[in-house]
């Protein structure tokens, strides 16, 4: 294999998961998204929610879905994996900031980032949490024993004691959740809000069902653009 195609190789494998490297782009009219998902999820349960932000004259160019095994630990791991997409995101789309849209477990992954990874001073502008056990939930102690992620969203876990601690809502970044009293998977309800956020009731739906709802949509693209 020649020198040149080897280094091709390497260039691509760097660029992580869903991005290829390119040269860098004039800074977007609009701020680029990126949508998190949950615990065994992937990037797919985004369809929904980026056809409506299409529709709404988004283009695929500015929405990035990201994509990681949702087993491994928030602070030691994927915060940091996590941190690096947003680089590659921002070199992609000459963008200063992202977006960041993320449901359950995701909520946790993104936060961490932006509370302990920079994201809250330099490189998120909105953050927004769709079902998130934001101060833990008890569903997670059913899988607790084999799954580092659900240890991470008991309640009192070191996860989210350093979430809680001081300022939930840090730095210039503007926070939102959206919460449903019928949330099947986040135990208590009150997991979900933040102090400091603007903290949205999306009445009783499934864990789930916030990806797919108008009314939830709706409210995300407002949030981001208003």
């Amino acid at each position: 294999m020649r020198r040149g195609a080897v280094s091709l190789m390497v260039a691509l494998a760097a660029a992580g998961p869903g991005l290829v490297p390119g040269p860098a782009a004039p800074a977007p009219a609009r701020t680029p998204v990126v949508f998190v998902h949950g615990y065994n999820a992937d990037p797919g349960v985004w369809g929904r929610m980026r056809e409506d932000f299409k529709a709404s004259g988004y283009t695929d160019a500015d929405l990035f879905s990201w994509g990681y095994d949702t087993s491994q630990s928030v602070n030691e791991v994927l915060s940091g994996r996590f941190a690096a997409y947003v680089e590659q995101v921002r070199a992609r789309t000459g963008a200063a900031r992202v977006d960041v849209v993320a449901h359950s477990f995701g909520s946790l992954v993104t936060r961490w980032y932006v509370k302990y990874g920079g994201g809250s001073t330099a490189t998120v502008g909105h953050w927004v949490s769709l079902a998130g056990p934001n101060h833990g939930t008890s569903t997670a102690w059913a899988c607790a024993l084999w799954s580092q992620a659900c240890r991470d969203m008991t309640p009192g876990s070191y996860v989210q004691k350093q979430l809680a601690e001081g300022d939930e809502t840090p730095g210039a970044v503007q926070y939102a959740t959206w919460w449903s009293n019928c949330d099947e998977v986040v135990n208590p309800d009150s997991s979900v809000p933040l102090t400091g956020a603007v903290n949205n009731a999306a009445g009783c739906l499934k864990h789930n069902d916030l990806l797919g709802d108008d009314a939830v949509s709706r409210g995300v693209r407002a949030f981001l653009t208003g």
